[in-house]
C-alpha cells in the first residue's frame, strides 16, 4: 500500500533533501537527472531507492555524500548543510574499491584516518571489532586477492562502518554477486543494521532486495528523475527474501513501478 500520507510518524529527520534538481551535460545535450526531489530520512531508518536506470538514484546518493552539488535546492545532514564529503556520511559502492597492497585489516584501518585522535592500538581494536561484526575475524591478515567477491564486499562494509558514520550510503553493493552470496549478505546486513542502528540509504534495481532490507521503499521515475511513490514495509525482521509475505509486497511495488513506466512511455 502507498504510504505517502502515512509517513508522519517517522523519527526526527536525520537527512533532509529539499527541492533538489541536478542537470548534467552530455554529447546529446543537457540531461536532467533529478527534478525538484524532496525526501526526509529519519534517525536509524533504512530507506531503499528503487527505479529504472537513469532515474537519478545514484545521483541523489552522490549529492547526499557531497560528491556532487545540486543545481538548486538544499541538503541537510543533522541540521547542517551538505557542502562536501564528510566522515558522518560514508559510501559503499557496487565495486569494493579495496586497496590490493593492503591486507584486510589494513583496508579497514585506512578508513580510520578520517577519525583523528586514535592511537595505533585503538585503530587496530576498531578494525578488529568491525571485522568480527561482518564475520571476517579469521581473515584479518588475508590478502585481498585471496577473498571471494562476497568477502570483499564484507571488507568494504567494515571499512565504511569503521569511522562510525552517522549515515551509510550504499550504491547497489550486491549487484555483481551471485544469488547465494547476495542472500547471505541480506541476512548479514539486517543483523548489522539491528546491532548498530545506522541510518542507511540503499540504491537498488531489485524490488525484492529493497523490500527485504528497507523500512521504506522510495520509487523513482526517469526523464527527469522524480520520486513517484513511497511504500512502508512493516514485515517483521529478520526477513527472508524468499518468503511469501515478502513476495506479495514486492509484487505490489513492482506493479506500481511498471504502471509509472508505462504511463511515462505513453506521455513520451
Amino acid at each position: 500500500m502507498s504510504v505517502t500520507d502515512e509517513l508522519q510518524n517517522i523519527a526526527p529527520a536525520k537527512l533532509i533533501v529539499e527541492g533538489v534538481s541536478k542537470t548534467f551535460s552530455s554529447r546529446s545535450g543537457k540531461v536532467q537527472a533529478l527534478d525538484n526531489v524532496s525526501l526526509e530520512v529519519g534517525e536509524g531508518e533504512f530507506v531503499c531507492l528503487v527505479g529504472p536506470s537513469g532515474c537519478g538514484k545514484s545521483t541523489l546518493l552522490n549529492l547526499i555524500a557531497g560528491l556532487e552539488k545540486p543545481d538548486s535546492g538544499r541538503l541537510l545532514a543533522n541540521g547542517n548543510p551538505v557542502n562536501g564529503p564528510g566522515r558522518d556520511r560514508m559510501v559503499m559502492f557496487q565495486e569494493h574499491a579495496l586497496f590490493p597492497w593492503l591486507d584486510v585489516t589494513g583496508n579497514v584501518m585506512f578508513s580510520l584516518r578520517l577519525k583523528p585522535g586514535l592511537t595505533e592500538k585503538e585503530r587496530q581494536d576498531v578494525a578488529a571489532y568491525y571485522l568480527k561484526l561482518v564475520g571476517l575475524e579469521r581473515f584479518a591478515h588475508s590478502n585481498i586477492h585471496e577473498l571471494s567477491g562476497g568477502m570483499k564486499q564484507r571488507v568494504a562494509l567494515a571499512r565504511a562502518l569503521a569511522p562510525n558514520p552517522r549515515v551509510l550510503l550504499m550504491d547497489e553493493p550486491f549487484a555483481a554477486l551471485d544469488a547465494m552470496t547476495r542472500e547471505q549478505l541480506y541476512t548479514d546486513i539486517q543483523r548489522i543494521w539491528a546491532a548498530r542502528k545506522k541510518t542507511i540509504i540503499f540504491v537498488t534495481h531489485n524490488v525484492r532486495e529493497a523490500v527485504c532490507l528497507g523500512d521504506r521503499v522510495v520509487l523513482f521515475s526517469r526523464n527527469p528523475g522524480r520520486i513517484r511513490e513511497q511504500f512502508k514495509v512493516e514485515l517483521p525482521r529478520p526477513r527472508d527474501i524468499n518468503s511469501v509475505e515478502l513476495a506479495a509486497h514486492s509484487t505490489e511495488i513492482t506493479r506500481a513501478l511498471k504502471s509509472h513506466h508505462v504511463a511515462q512511455e505513453v506521455a513520451e
